[in-house]
């Protein structure tokens, strides 16, 4: 589990020391605070993506340190790398140049190293994740990894490349047979071109996407702002508007109870324009303008496009273009014959077709599993009589296997399960989303899980369902959730709040384990938000009490 997290400028924090434990453990705080750098920097730590727009201004760079208990299959891979020690402690530093050093236990390592370890250590549920699971992919993915079976995916993906390169190599030689001295020259030339570019898979829309984002820094920086300050300025924001309209009607409940759906319907709206604020925030701060950066990633996307533009292909192709050449040249250089090329490719197909028959049927057995698990918690998550499904069709031969997944719901008893994209309402895919992070969590082997904002778009009840659902998974794993919900910071065994202060013209972001009191004071602030009154304390008291009785 982890033990301790030392984080030293990194974004807009400048020093943190946190000390952790078993069980469920929340950080909760203000919008913008920071409640996600944590979780940003414990990333960081095990190996994700970083660069020098996460040092904090004015620092040289930016200094990481996780440190845990090694469970047995961490224990081992220590062993295996001779990097055992008495204690397992990663490190991350990021320089100004954006130059990324690591270390495990002292010992220099690489970042595949940081990321092949971290993944036995931590599985992190991202805020997000409800978005991403409109996409097959991400659906076809989750599945894999919750049946255990995401390594006979990668195996299937890995023949179907070779299969399909034993094929491009049995169509060149049968079309130009005399010419294999022209090939040849061909191949090689081709392959040394793409060698000095190295394209990498999935890099093209990585790079376009970076590329329009430093392009339109300034103007995406202002549109945020400007987001904001009409969410939730000073005067005249929808943040107020919508606190006077329940202000409004809370005092005619009593009078009139049809109300109170009125009142739980702006109480969502605000909860959502709350989240947003904090989303803009979060992404302004990670957002600034590099002209640098923007001239690599403008030379490089020039260089592709002459590359695709040569070899005619689309630019995020190439990586996928210059593996087949690779294989070309090596059929080429052996110089085999049809008959040896047809040979290799007809056993390149049955490979495949054994590989990816075995995934289907353990696919089919999991998505029987996961859809009786998923169906049940709705139950659970105020979804009575809803069911989900999942559906596995048949396709052609790919990349992927021989079926396509697909997750279907119904919302409510008596309707047919529908593809989950073009019926779940937000409030709904969140739920189904937390869900089956729950469920995937349950089944985890690794002995810390992090949920970062997974209970956005629902409140109430449903929350209250959420915090013991987590405060249950702690008793289990090392559970540590990033939250805005009164609702499940009050089942948690600790608390810490994350706060951002101004000194000497510098915003920086503080984190503190709370008390017993102040706990009490930061659930009635997330009820009540700035208008403290004693009504909400005693609320706030009574909210604890509850998520505390059952543990």
């Amino acid at each position: 589990m982890l033990r301790a997290l030392h984080i030293r400028d990194f974004v807009i924090v400048d020093q943190a020391d946190i000390a952790f434990e078993a069980g469920f453990t929340v950080f909760s705080g203000e919008t913008g605070a920071g409640k996600s750098i944590l979780i940003d920097a414990l990333a960081l730590a095990l190996g994700g993506r970083g660069d020098a727009a996460l040092i904090r201004q004015g620092a040289p760079r930016a200094d990481i340190s996780a440190v845990f208990d090694a469970p047995e299959a961490a224990a081992g891979w220590l062993a295996e790398q001779a990097l055992e020690g008495p204690e397992l402690i990663l490190r991350r530093v990021i320089d100004a140049q954006g130059r990324s050093k690591a270390w495990i236990n002292g010992v220099p390592a690489t970042l595949g190293q940081l990321r092949d370890l971290g993944a036995l250590l931590v599985d992190i549920h991202g805020q997000h994740a409800h978005q991403s699971l409109l996409q097959p992919a991400s659906q076809r993915e989750l599945l894999d990894t919750q049946g255990g079976h995401a390594e006979q995916a990668r195996a299937v993906q890995q023949a179907w490349t070779d299969w399909r390169q034993a094929q491009a190599a049995l169509d060149a030689a049968r079309s130009d047979a005399a010419g294999q001295a022209a090939l040849l020259e061909r191949l090689a030339a081709d392959v040394a071109w793409l060698d000095e570019l190295a394209p990498e898979p999935g890099e093209w829309p990585e790079l376009c996407a970076r590329q329009s984002r430093l392009a339109h820094a300034q103007a995406l920086l202002a549109g945020a702002g400007q987001a904001v300050e009409a969410l939730d300025g000073e005067s005249g924001s929808a943040a107020q508007a919508l606190h006077a309209a329940i202000h409004s009607l809370q005092s005619l409940v009593r009078h009139d109870p049809s109300l109170e759906e009125h009142c739980q319907a702006l109480e969502s709206a605000r909860i959502l324009c709350a989240e947003t604020v904090s989303g803009l925030n979060a992404y302004a701060d990670r957002l600034e303008p590099d002209p640098d950066a923007l001239a690599q990633a403008d030379a490089r996307m020039g260089r592709m496009f002459e590359a695709a533009r040569r070899f005619h292909v689309e630019p995020d192709a190439l990586a996928e273009h210059h593996e087949t050449l690779r294989a070309q040249l090596r059929q080429a250089e052996a110089g085999q014959d049809l008959e040896a090329l047809e040979r290799a490719c007809r056993q390149a197909e049955s490979h495949y077709m054994e590989l990816a028959r075995a995934l289907g049927a353990a696919r089919r057995a999991t998505a029987v599993q996961l859809a009786a698990q998923v169906t049940a918690a709705m139950q659970t998550l105020s979804m009575d009589g809803g069911a989900f499904d999942v559906a596995l069709a048949d396709c052609k031969p790919s990349a992927h296997g021989l079926e396509t997944v697909e997750f279907l719901v119904a919302g409510h008893a008596g309707v047919p399960p529908r593809p989950l994209a073009r019926v779940a309402s937000g409030g709904e895919l969140a739920r189904i989303s937390l869900a089956l992070s729950v469920i995937a969590s349950q089944a985890a082997r690794v002995p810390t899980l992090i949920f970062d904002e997974v209970d956005a778009g629902i409140g109430g009840a449903v929350a209250e369902v959420v915090g013991r659902l987590l405060r249950e998974l702690g008793a289990r794993h090392q559970v540590l959730c990033v939250t805005h919900l009164p609702q499940v910071a009050a089942c948690a065994a600790r608390h810490f709040r994350v706060s951002k202060a101004t000194r000497a013209g510098r915003t920086l972001s503080a984190i503190r384990p709370l008390d017993a009191e102040s706990r009490t004071e930061e659930i009635a602030r997330m009820l009540g938000g700035l208008k403290m009154t004693d009504a909400t304390r005693t609320h706030a008291r009574e909210m604890l009490a509850s998520g505390q009785a059952a543990r």
